[in-house]
């Protein structure tokens, strides 16, 4: 398949195969680099918003609005794979509110309600689907809110190829044998991430970039954005 065949749909069609072995694989741990970096940046950059409501986007099975929750905020999360919504609703508890939603229905204001803070862990991947989340952002928002986003970081996750926005293969290397049919995605520079922000009408409050311990690299890229009052 070559690069001007991707789209948002391969990536849904890979999140529909693999979602069982996502499930287990988040369950037991096996990813890395979230155990020790980035699960923990998120979660801080959350809670140093003081958020009361929160909405997830592109939820998964659910494992940060659960710990949000456990810290007393009210989260929402929206996913368009109905396997995992159905894992997070199996463990939900009463401060959970999980939804079969996609980003085109989102972006179209399917989702009638605001909040105090958006947050996007890993799960921008796509072209037009992320730019409607960011186009979104305003209707979803309280004056004051945030959004945040934690995303590959585009100086390491660019590798060998060109250092400009497109397409990508994807892979699951370091993953089980579970796992097949990796989903593309759409690499987009620094520099695009930040016209993103600037075009949905937020402000950048801040960028971090948390460093993996092991290898002293950035392990991936934070946006903290917020909706003027």
């Amino acid at each position: 398949m070559s690069d001007s065949e991707f789209s948002d749909k391969n990536i849904l069609h890979s999140w529909h195969i693999n979602a069982a072995p996502w499930i287990r694989a988040i369950g037991e741990g096996d990813i890395a680099s979230r155990k020790l970096v980035t699960n923990g940046a998120i979660v801080d950059a959350v809670l140093q918003r003081q958020p009361a409501t929160v909405l997830d986007i592109g939820c998964g099975e659910g494992w940060l609005a659960r710990v949000l929750a456990e810290r007393g905020l009210e989260v929402w999360g929206i996913d368009a794979v109905p396997e995992l919504i159905e894992a997070a609703q199996h463990r939900a508890g009463p401060q959970e509110h999980y939804h079969l939603l996609s980003y085109e229905a989102l972006a179209a204001g399917e989702l009638r309600r605001r909040f105090d803070l958006l947050v996007c862990n890993f799960s921008l991947l796509g072209g037009e689907s992320v730019e409607g989340v960011f186009a979104a952002a305003q209707n979803l928002l309280n004056p004051g809110g945030h959004l945040v986003v934690q995303t590959p970081h585009p100086m390491v996750a660019c590798g060998d190829a060109d250092y400009r926005d497109g397409w990508r293969p994807g892979s699951w290397a370091g993953f089980s044998e579970d796992f097949s049919e990796p989903a593309p995605w759409y690499f987009r520079t620094m520099e695009s991430w930040l016209r993103l922000v600037r075009g949905s009408g937020l402000r950048l409050e801040e960028k971090k970039e948390p460093l993996h311990p092991e290898t002293g690299k950035s392990a991936s890229l934070i946006l903290v954005a917020t909706l003027p009052l």
